[in-house]
């Protein structure tokens, strides 16, 4: 059965009280629609998780950098919400633009720090104060005890769970595993974008960012691994490669001892799409 679709603040907050007075626990699924396996499987765990779980949809103009790539954003509300039928989440929150950002809203949320400073800060300018911002509001919005996001967006997970913190929102930030195409690239709304063709010459980011750490692990040296992948991905079909970077996964600075819990990170772009990835990288050895 379909979930019911709310628009409106005011009845969003109805139910949710309703759900309070009787003592349960809400989840909230955030995403911008164009759901995927990936999608589905954070619904999973939200499910496993608490008594009652909403999917909120909203495609957040703040966060992009130019109008086209907004414009050309896939949209797929009724496709979505038949895909949330089977998992029984008891609603879906799509909720109309003045309900995030009414006339004159004037508020912005911006994390700072190590987390934001690098990657995705520079190369979309001010595309987290966008992310930290709904976020912010859907979390009030919503009151819900746990929050579940992807960890192929590594760095928007760095930036939700220490917004949520600094603010004091009383919720937590879970962050549950990418899922893959069976290629090994990631699951993304905007996949949808690209033609076959390019879906299969895609999966070669991932083949390179498993060899590279890979091979880090075994105590060969960054900077040559890192223009080999480069060239690797250039070869492969893909234009701009915007990082390829190890970093310290607690931090995202640049990683200065093997100790610290690394993490792999990349964004390139493959017939005018942009893909991000990110993978786990093992003790290193240098």
């Amino acid at each position: 059965m379909t979930a019911p679709i709310l628009r409106r603040l005011p009845d969003l907050r109805a139910k949710t009280a309703e759900w309070r007075r009787a003592g349960e626990t809400i989840a909230v699924v955030p995403t911008m629609g164009a759901l995927h396996a990936g999608h589905l499987s954070l619904v999973a765990a939200a499910k496993d998780a608490c008594d009652r779980v909403m999917v909120t949809i909203f495609v957040n103009p703040r966060q992009f950098n130019s109008p086209e790539d907004l414009a050309n954003y896939p949209r797929t509300e009724h496709e979505d919400a038949d895909k949330l039928a089977p998992f029984g989440v008891d609603l879906i929150y799509v909720p109309d633009p003045d309900q995030i950002y009414p006339d004159g809203y004037a508020t912005n949320v911006s994390v700072g720090g190590s987390i934001t400073e690098v990657m995705e800060g520079p190369f979309r300018p001010g595309h987290f104060d966008g992310v930290a911002t709904v976020v912010a509001k859907l979390f009030l919005q919503t009151s819900a005890d746990k929050a579940f996001f992807g960890q192929k967006d590594y760095q928007q997970l760095m930036v939700v769970t220490r917004m949520a913190r600094d603010l004091d929102i009383p919720i937590r930030v879970i962050g549950c595993e990418t899922v893959r195409e069976a290629s090994g690239l990631a699951m993304s709304s905007r996949n949808l974008l690209l033609s076959e063709r390019a879906l299969a010459k895609a999966a070669a980011l991932n083949a390179a960012m498993r060899e590279a750490a890979a091979k880090a692990s075994a105590g060969e040296a960054w900077p040559p691994l890192e223009a080999a992948a480069r060239q690797a991905l250039a070869e492969a079909g893909f234009g701009d490669v915007e990082y390829f970077d190890l970093r310290c996964a607690e931090t995202l600075q640049a990683l200065g001892t093997p100790s610290k819990p690394a993490r792999l990170l990349a964004a390139a772009w493959m017939d005018g799409v942009r893909l991000i990835d990110n993978i786990e990288v093992p003790q290193l050895n240098f």
